[in-house]
């Protein structure tokens, strides 16, 4: 009766039991998940400070990752390896330690990746290297992997490769120290993607430092530009202000040797004097044409909104047309912001070629624009003797000339684009032998 009894009782605490072992089992599931979901989150939320994030803030923000995340999976130290597969080394690069935990990253630079064959062969294949237990790894001589990882104290640790674009370029780590650590495969996974994500935010971090470099470098390169472009327009500036005044007086003197001697020389002694006159005079064109170029982008301060209707009848009233040739301005011209002095050089040294290279009986020069969405395209027109196409670039360079008589300074073109470049423009030419030229020019609109 009694042993009945027994029996029983042993039956109906079984059930007990078992409901017992399942609520511990789903606790324990339980546990798992919401440290995998406490995990993630801590992800997510080192992810969000990277992503707002400026570049001076990135070191100190993955020191702190690695802090965070090594706390969180009770490691001791936590580290970042660079590897160097011309060199055949791997280095430390970023490294969080415990408080009562030696750093080790003075230590660890340029590591011979023969040290580390058993982790480098897992990483070249993707995987992680996990070591569960170091006192449990083969004792392999001097420079075995045992042999590396107990003299700094190390119980346990896991290294996740860094790929890029499908290349090995590191790992992170995690050592234990004070105890023995496990890593679910949960955990793996997420620290690959810890891993996969300090790829992108170190790549983002070396972008744009290179980008601030090349940025550096044109503003340094831009500054010594201007400082020699201010130096070379004040060394012309110089130069041809010196030219001038004895060109005045050897001018001056020649004039007057010959006013005072016309009487007594004949027109055989005057020819050498006057061809002294001639090259005075090229040569005294030439100085007021580098004197001009060399004071183009020193007005700033006189830019207002400037009448082009206005302009041209000032220019067409100082120039000497001659009557055989016919000028044709188009109404309406607009009004664009600039320097009055500076447009007033464009249009003179554009209408002064069309009217110096006129060959026909008939001669005519057209002025006008066709406004565009953002600019306004000018354009000087004539019927004179055109230019052949191996020129066209070539016009526009200081000192170049299409003939060699003492009318042409070779500079008046050059002037012309160095005004139009100063306002973003463009300039350009079309044009047929025998046929005649256009140049255009754009000019951007007023805000």
């Amino acid at each position: 009766m009694q042993k009945d009894n027994l029996n029983t009782d042993s039956k109906s605490s079984e059930p007990t039991q078992n409901a017992i072992n399942l609520d511990s089992k789903q606790l324990e599931k339980d546990k798992i998940i919401e440290r995998h979901l406490r995990f993630q989150d801590l992800l997510i939320s080192i992810s969000t400070k990277y992503i707002n994030s400026d570049l001076s803030d990135i070191d100190k923000l993955i020191s702190e990752s690695l802090q965070q995340i090594g706390e969180f999976v009770q490691s001791d130290r936590s580290y970042i390896f660079s590897y160097d597969f011309v060199n055949n080394t791997c280095s430390n690069t970023y490294e969080w330690c415990a408080s009562d935990i030696e750093p080790e990253i003075d230590n660890l630079q340029n590591i011979p990746l023969d040290y580390i064959t058993h982790w480098l062969e897992s990483h070249k294949k993707g995987e992680a290297f996990y070591v569960e237990d170091v006192s449990l790894l083969e004792e392999d001589g001097e420079f075995g992997l045992r042999a590396i990882l107990e003299p700094q104290g190390i119980k346990s640790l896991i290294t996740i490769p860094k790929i890029k674009n499908n290349e090995l370029i590191g790992f992170i780590g995690f050592d234990s120290v004070k105890k023995l650590n496990s890593y679910s495969e949960n955990e793996q996974d997420i620290l690959f993607v810890y891993a996969n994500m300090l790829v992108n935010v170190i790549q983002k971090k070396e972008y744009e430092a290179r980008i601030k470099a090349q940025e550096k470098k044109k503003e340094e390169l831009l500054n010594s530009l201007s400082i020699q472009n201010e130096e070379l327009n004040e060394y012309a500036h110089v130069v041809s202000h010196d030219l001038k005044a004895p060109l005045i007086n050897i001018h001056t003197l020649v004039s007057w040797f010959m006013s005072d001697n016309k009487d007594v020389l004949d027109k055989t002694a005057f020819k050498p004097l006057e061809q002294v006159l001639f090259n005075v005079e090229k040569m005294d064109f030439l100085i007021k044409g580098i004197l001009d170029y060399s004071t183009i982008d020193k007005l700033e301060q006189e830019d207002k909104l400037v009448d082009f209707n206005l302009i041209i009848n000032e220019v067409l009233q100082t120039m000497l047309i001659p009557e055989h040739i016919k000028i044709s301005i188009q109404e309406d011209l607009p009004s664009v912001f600039g320097n009055t002095w500076r447009f007033k050089q464009v249009f003179q040294n554009l209408i002064q070629n069309a009217v110096k290279y006129c060959d026909k009986d008939s001669g005519l020069v057209e002025l006008g624009f066709v406004e565009k969405d953002e600019n306004y395209e000018f354009f000087v027109k004539d019927n004179g003797m055109g230019i052949n196409t191996d020129y066209f670039d070539k016009i526009f360079k200081v000192f170049t000339k299409l003939e060699s008589t003492g009318s042409s300074s070779g500079i008046g073109l050059s002037i012309v684009k160095k005004i139009v470049s100063y306002y973003k423009g463009t300039i350009w030419v079309e044009s047929k032998e025998g046929v005649g030229s256009t140049f255009y020019f754009t000019i951007f609109k007023n805000d």
